[in-house]
């Protein structure tokens, strides 16, 4: 059976190269990761690089503002870095798991991948039989990382020049599929960023002007840019590679042309409302998302008979579609849930109890929006169902009189490949389901979706370059091609034991069955030894100062 890897799950990804060397980066892209948290909160990894290209290391589980505190950031030394936030998945909770990775030939690289490969199974092959790399963790991420060493490791170069990384980045582009955006960092050269053909995962670049020079940025996400003071924000364009020293800039296109098809999800739901990706302000793609929604609820209640007396958000993401909604429909516009800011986001959880009780922790129903009221609940998405069905049945313990759920996405019926944690195809509440056997599963009275071409339309209208999304999740056609029924289930039964070693962990932590640094039991536990001892946890080759008086 194919070994396959845990795949990198929407998460955030920053570089940054100060022209004045002499100046450290960590500061600024420990708060770049922090614009970036909604894009992960699991684990979170700053790596600099210093004088005579020496590199420094801080990677832990937990959020930017838990891991780097002002001493961590302190032992960060050098004007250029990679920053990492992953987003929480079923799999390991391993420290080493987090990012960015090293690889310390050739020359020295760092390395940090949003995205997901899938043709993993073939790739761990090659690099075993034919690049004789080990490939130390369960994560694609690593694996690209040494694709990557291995094409600039051919040129047999004591020292390598732009397009001997503009041919290794083309070579790797042609050996695997799948999405990637890519930050990475070469010691004393300077720092990459490169995008699969397809463009399915978004990564940009932005300049500053300093006392000494330009300062230049590669983010996930615009908003780093706007907040630490970057401008002239440009995205990586797909099957693109950009090259930063303190020389100069040089862009290359290495891939051969591919369809364009940003993630619509991005839009959806992952990316904050002030960003802007692929030059489409994510707030008015949600503005248009409301408005054409709008128009599909005016029809499906004409039909049904049925009024409504106030539209009520889910907060966060589907505030802004939301009040543009009702504005369109001339309802009165409520925040009938008030949300605990402290409780993370529930899709990703593992284990439908988990999810239930968080949901409950996470939002509280005020009964005087809903008592004695029909009420139009708008939501970003629908997914496993969990939280929806949770949800609903707090408006109604508060008094709704019927409640009413309008999806600013299509149902959700196919697994995402592309870096989304969407398990099981069994697990989302629409597989199978027709749109009244969703509202029955949910406990709502009744369900509108969004159409696909209405969804499309809110977003493409505003670039129209763009020929198509990816939007697989919806229709189950994968731009990238490969993904096969055999492909699929092997993922789903992938992911289906994470979860089960998930729980099996925490379950052990709470017993407190052992000392657990990092959720793993402490190495004076597990073995005795004069010599150093490599486990799957140890951070290989660079020295982590995590936690490190």
């Amino acid at each position: 059976m194919p070994v396959f890897l845990q795949a990198n799950f929407v998460c955030g990804i920053l570089g940054l190269l100060l022209h004045d060397p002499s100046v450290d980066a960590a500061p600024d892209i420990c708060e770049g990761l922090s614009l970036l948290q909604h894009r992960g909160q699991d684990a979170c990894g700053i790596v600099t690089c210093g004088p005579k290209g020496r590199f420094f290391q801080c990677k832990a589980n937990g959020m930017v503002r838990d891991v780097f505190d002002e001493k961590a950031i302190s032992k960060l030394i050098g004007g250029m870095g990679v920053g990492h936030v992953r987003y929480p998945t079923a799999g390991s909770s391993n420290h080493a798991e987090a990012q960015p990775f090293y690889v310390n030939s050739p020359y020295g690289i760092v390395f940090a991948h949003n995205g997901n490969l899938i043709d993993s199974p073939s790739l761990l092959q090659y690099m075993d039989a034919t690049a004789h790399r080990h490939i130390n963790t369960s994560s694609d991420s690593e694996l690209l990382l040494n694709l990557f060493a291995n094409n600039l490791q051919q040129t047999g170069k004591f020292r390598i020049n732009e397009d001997d990384i503009f041919n290794a980045i083309g070579g790797l582009m042609k050996q695997c599929t799948g999405a990637y955006a890519c930050v990475a960092m070469l010691a004393g050269f300077g720092i990459i960023a490169f995008r699969d053909p397809n463009g399915i995962r978004p990564v940009g670049v932005a300049s500053r002007r300093s006392n000494s020079g330009k300062d230049y940025l590669f983010a996930s996400e615009s908003i780093v840019a706007d907040a630490l003071g970057f401008s002239e924000w440009e995205d990586v364009k797909p099957g693109e590679a950009v090259i930063i020293t303190r020389s100069g800039v040089s862009r290359k296109r290495v891939a051969e042309h591919a369809t364009f098809a940003p993630d619509i999800f991005e839009f959806v739901y992952f990316a904050r409302p002030d960003s802007v990706l692929d030059g489409i302000s994510v707030y008015r793609s949600r503005m248009a998302m409301g408005d054409a929604l709008a128009v599909e609820v005016d029809k499906v209640l004409k039909e049904r008979g049925i009024t409504v007396d106030v539209v009520i958000p889910v907060p966060d993401t589907s505030r802004v579609a939301a009040l543009n909604l009702a504005q369109k429909l001339n309802l009165p516009y409520r925040e009938g849930f008030i949300k605990n800011r402290y409780v993370g986001r529930t899709f990703i959880m593992p284990g439908q109890q988990i999810r239930r009780k968080n949901v409950r922790r996470k939002l509280n129903a005020m009964a005087l929006e809903f008592s004695g009221k029909n009420v139009l609940l708008v939501d970003d998405s629908i997914v496993r169902g969990t939280t929806s069905k949770e949800i609903i049945q707090m408006a109604k313990d508060v008094g709704a009189k019927k409640v009413i759920v309008a999806s600013c996405a299509p149902p959700i019926r196919y697994s995402n490949v592309y870096g989304i944690d969407m398990p099981s195809r069994t697990e989302l509440v629409a597989y199978g389901r027709t749109t009244q056997e969703i509202a029955e599963a949910i406990g709502a009275d009744l369900v509108v979706f969004q159409t696909l071409p209405d969804l499309v339309a809110s977003v493409r209208q505003f670039n129209p370059s763009i020929p198509t999304f990816d939007c697989s999740v919806f229709t189950g056609e994968y731009v990238t091609g490969g993904v096969s029924e055999e492909y699929l289930h092997q993922l789903e039964s992938l992911r289906a034991d994470n979860v089960k070693n998930k729980l099996a962990a925490n379950a052990l932590e709470r017993k407190g069955e052992g000392s657990m640094v990092n959720g793993f039991h402490d190495r004076e536990t597990m073995v005795a030894s004069s010599g150093p001892i490599n486990r799957a946890d140890d951070t290989v080759g660079l020295h982590n100062t995590w936690n490190v008086s």
